[in-house]
């Protein structure tokens, strides 16, 4: 075997690369637009443009916006659920409430400032529904992991009083999200705090501000 024939195999490898890249490009290109114009009013052309490219390549990847936001939407869920994991990691609920707080919030929080389209594409009425069914499951997840939290913390709550305050504490939170979410350096900070000092307020008379009782 020559030496050029040993080499051949990289080709198709180098090639996944270029088309894995320039995907991400159009989906970065794609996040940028939506947040920008809304779901609704963005376009091929558009997404084309921000990336730097002609429709044509576009369509090279995509055949439609259609296809960009499903795509964008499934990457950032898988994202958002390894979020999860670390916000909700076991050992979190061994944390005095404020603590616990803090390490639950701080990633959730870094994740959609990161990617502020996640919140656009969700709360698109003309997003595909792949997108909002997949975030609908995503959404039941947390609120399962956030019930068994406040279980976890205050065990002698019967599971329809768990799931009220689970919900209760998911208001607060988007709402204090947006306000996040529209501001930006101290401004943004001093959201964090008072959502941060909202969820405390709202949950230290419920589940306590001490550590979890311990499990046997």
């Amino acid at each position: 075997m020559t030496e050029t024939q040993a080499a051949r195999p990289a080709t198709p490898r180098r090639r996944q690369a270029r088309g894995e890249r320039r995907i991400q490009q159009l989906l970065d290109a794609a996040a940028s637009v939506f947040c920008r114009t809304g779901y609704a009013s963005a376009s091929t052309n558009a997404i084309a443009r921000e990336a730097g490219v002609s429709p044509g390549t576009l369509y090279q990847f995509f055949p439609n916006k259609e296809a960009i936001a499903v795509e964008l939407g499934d990457r950032l869920t898988q994202r958002m659920r390894d979020t999860h994991g670390v916000a909700f990691a076991e050992e979190n609920a061994a944390l005095p409430l404020g603590e616990m707080l803090d390490v639950v919030l701080d990633p959730m929080i870094e994740f959609n400032c990161d990617n502020p389209v996640f919140l656009t594409l969700i709360c698109s009425s003309d997003a595909p529904g792949t997108v909002a069914e997949e975030h609908a499951a995503l959404a039941a997840t947390l609120q399962t992991r956030v019930e068994g939290l406040i279980g976890t913390y205050a065990p002698e709550l019967p599971p329809e009083r768990r799931t009220h305050i689970a919900t209760m504490g998911f208001a607060l939170f988007k709402a204090g999200l947006e306000l996040i979410l529209s501001h930006e350096g101290e401004d943004r900070d001093a959201y964090i705090t008072e959502l941060k000092n909202c969820l405390y307020g709202y949950l230290a008379p419920i589940v306590g501000t001490e550590t979890a009782p311990a499990q046997h």
